[in-house]
């Protein structure tokens, strides 16, 4: 059984995404393969696991019974712990949606001491309170699990037949890794 996430849309700091056409069927193919290629990457401190990521369940989505929950493959680098990495892939129709979204996810005393700390900052100003190292270590940690997910998904492209060529690299946020 995997931890259960919630995750907060305001949490969300950069993200990516690509739709594989006819690539139904093959989330766990993507999943098993990230997880491989960030393992192989020995990244120090970076590990992968499975997780359900649940979203604030609205009136309207009782009443349709709209789903609140998924899987994700969350990725953590234990010397940043606040910058989380969720990765997604299912199915779409017939085809496979995969995306991924980098989250900052402070614990409670950063939450609630840094807009106090920091006049007029958020709930995250303590986490961004990065030095050039931590930088510079956050950049190469979300682009290890970036080119993890590109290869795993050219991969499965090229299974299909397809160009990888295609695929849109770059991510979109304040990091923009490609």
């Amino acid at each position: 059984m995997s931890d259960k996430v919630m995750m907060h849309e305001e949490k969300i700091l950069e993200e990516w995404s690509q739709l594989i056409q006819n690539g139904q069927g093959k989330a766990q193919d993507i999943y098993r393969e990230i997880a491989k290629l960030i393992e192989e990457s020995r990244a120090p401190g970076i590990g992968s696991q499975m997780v359900t990521v649940q979203v604030k369940a609205t009136l309207k989505d009782l009443i349709t019974k709209r789903e609140t929950e998924r899987q994700y493959l969350r990725v953590i680098n234990e010397n940043m712990k606040d910058f989380k990495f969720y990765i997604g892939a299912r199915d779409y129709g017939d085809n496979l949606d995969v995306s991924w979204y980098l989250t900052c996810e402070p614990g409670f005393m950063k939450e609630v001491f840094s807009p106090v700390l920091v006049k007029g900052g958020s709930t995250n100003a303590l986490s961004f309170a990065l030095n050039l190292f931590e930088r510079q270590d956050l950049k190469s940690y979300v682009t290890v699990a970036h080119h993890s997910v590109l290869d795993a998904v050219s991969n499965v492209m090229k299974g299909l037949g397809q160009d990888p060529s295609t695929i849109d690299r770059k991510s979109k946020g304040f990091l923009g890794v490609s």
